[in-house]
């Protein structure tokens, strides 16, 4: 399974899911796999699971909390994705090997206007990509 693993632990498979509305490529320092992945499967993977949220837009952070059914603001604002010594992302002292990405698909020819939160009837669907570190 695809889950990622907190590396305070000893082999064992984390419930800790790390999400954002993008990932900076600056901070990508060995082999990903980038792909889409289905908003039910991951839906599912959410069902008591911690997300450690690194949501930095604040424009859609409601229309995308609604949208997956929880609250997606970060612990501490706008918060810092570090690197570890092998290159893994880390978020809240957790180390991951998946980070997942949503991305809304606006309606034809809406660009939202800066500050201002975009509602939902703007946003038609939403892409969910999924990055692996291998």
């Amino acid at each position: 399974m695809n889950q990622p693993i907190n590396t305070q632990t000893t082999d064992c498979v984390s419930a800790d899911i790390l999400l954002g509305n993008s990932f900076p490529l600056s901070l990508i320092r060995r082999p990903v796999s980038i792909e889409p992945f289905p908003a039910e499967t991951l839906r599912g993977r959410l069902e008591g699971a911690q997300v450690h949220s690194f949501w930095g837009h604040g424009n859609t952070l409601k229309a995308a909390s609604q949208w997956l059914g929880i609250d997606l603001t970060p612990k501490t604002e706008r918060p810092v994705i570090v690197l570890s010594e092998d290159g893994l992302p880390q978020l809240d002292s957790l180390t991951f090997h998946e980070c997942f990405i949503l991305s809304p698909d606006y309606r034809l020819g809406f660009r939202p206007a800066i500050g201002a939160e975009v509602a939902s009837e703007d946003i038609i669907a939403w892409t969910v990509l999924s990055i692996i570190w291998k």
